[in-house]
């Protein structure tokens, strides 16, 4: 019963490799699917533009004839250039529980790389630390993430049998928000709200938030020039990124700062959508949107997305300010807990913080990584 590898080359094939992780997945009481209308989008090269920059595959693993897994290829050049390596990628990995699958897709990927003279691959990965990264190794208990991987435990032992070991942590917190805070975050709010040339900056609608989304990428990019796998963001990237999630933001969980008129830092957050998505089982129409919007509406929680203070300011209190004007407006339209995504393992400020205000480690995404 060999496996078959077959290269992703036109429209019917595509279709196949996005949707096969439903089918894996059958069963997977806790699986959160894409956005199938985003999926489209990111595998299609004229919408994406990382593939301009990027060296990529796609490829079908086949057992008479049926497809039994995938997995995706990518050489970041651009990335690469930057951080002075020769690094091959491999994500969106999904196979049965089936070592011989798994040891298939990882060694074609493999061979794949070492044609463009890479001595290392990591993954799982996407273009950019904007994709989904890692997998899953602890938390399986709890609801997945949106924009997160969603494995079943079983594809660690597969990947460890090839070689694979850990590249990278990072940790998902989960906080209840309460009023039994440090009393220092409140000395520290008030002395930054008067502050000279301090100004919040707070929305009431997506019109107002416009302007800032160009100034908060050029931040984004300042600030997480040194963060594993991040990868600068053109200006047309940013438009299409912010038109990506524009649908899906909520004003008032947007929070921004700026120093004598200029961005300085920014936090998103986002009710969590994890239940009308599993719910509308990815799609759109005819009603997942009503699932989805519906799902938000009823939530009590706030997935903290994105969040950064420009270097020259930090530790200067302007992230307490914000996480406090953030908790008000959760507080006021009756929202209990955060949920923060994807901290790396080496942000020791960011873990303190979160042990400072009684945080817990809800969930743990892996990287892993392997020479060739």
């Amino acid at each position: 019963m060999g496996i078959e590898v077959r290269r992703v080359s036109s429209k019917s094939e595509l279709r196949q490799f996005i949707y096969l992780p439903e089918k894996i997945h059958g069963g997977h009481e806790n699986w959160l699917p894409p956005l199938y209308v985003d999926e489209w989008n990111f595998f299609d090269p004229k919408k994406n533009k990382s593939f301009g920059y990027s060296e990529t595959i796609l490829v079908i693993a086949y057992r008479e004839g049926r497809a039994v897994g995938r997995i995706m290829g990518i050489i970041n050049k651009r990335y690469n250039e930057l951080k002075g390596e020769n690094n091959a990628r491999f994500g969106y990995l999904e196979c049965y529980n089936d070592p011989e699958i798994s040891h298939v897709l990882l060694h074609f990927i493999e061979r794949w790389a070492k044609e463009y003279k890479c001595n290392r691959i990591v993954g799982p990965y996407g273009f950019s630390d904007k994709d989904p990264q890692g997998f899953m190794v602890e938390g399986f208990e709890h609801p997945p993430l949106i924009a997160a991987a969603c494995n079943w435990p079983w594809i660690v032992p597969l990947l460890e049998a090839e070689g694979y070991t850990k590249e990278v942590d990072c940790l998902v917190f989960m906080f209840r928000i309460h009023d039994n805070l440090p009393p220092l975050y409140g000395r520290i709010n008030e002395r930054v709200e008067k502050r000279e040339g301090i100004s919040l900056v707070e929305f009431s609608s997506k019109k107002q938030m416009k302007p800032y989304i160009i100034p908060i990428f050029r931040l984004m990019n300042e600030t997480y020039s040194e963060l594993y796998g991040f990868v600068p963001l053109e200006e047309q990237e940013m438009k299409d990124f912010a038109a990506r999630y524009m649908p899906i933001l909520d004003p008032r969980f947007i929070k921004a700062v700026e120093y004598k008129g200029e961005m300085a830092a920014f936090i998103i957050g986002i009710p969590s959508m994890t239940k009308g998505i599993q719910k509308s089982k990815g799609r759109l129409l005819p009603f997942g949107l009503f699932h989805i919007l519906s799902a938000a509406r009823k939530t009590k929680q706030i997935d903290l997305m994105l969040g950064a203070v420009k270097n020259s300011l930090q530790g200067q209190g302007l992230e307490i300010l914000m996480a406090l004007k953030l908790m008000e407006s959760m507080k006021t339209a009756g929202f209990e807990q955060i949920e923060i995504h994807l901290v790396l393992e080496t942000n020791h400020r960011m873990i303190a913080e979160m042990n400072r205000i009684g945080a817990s480690i809800h969930k743990r995404f892996r990287v892993f990584g392997k020479d060739l």
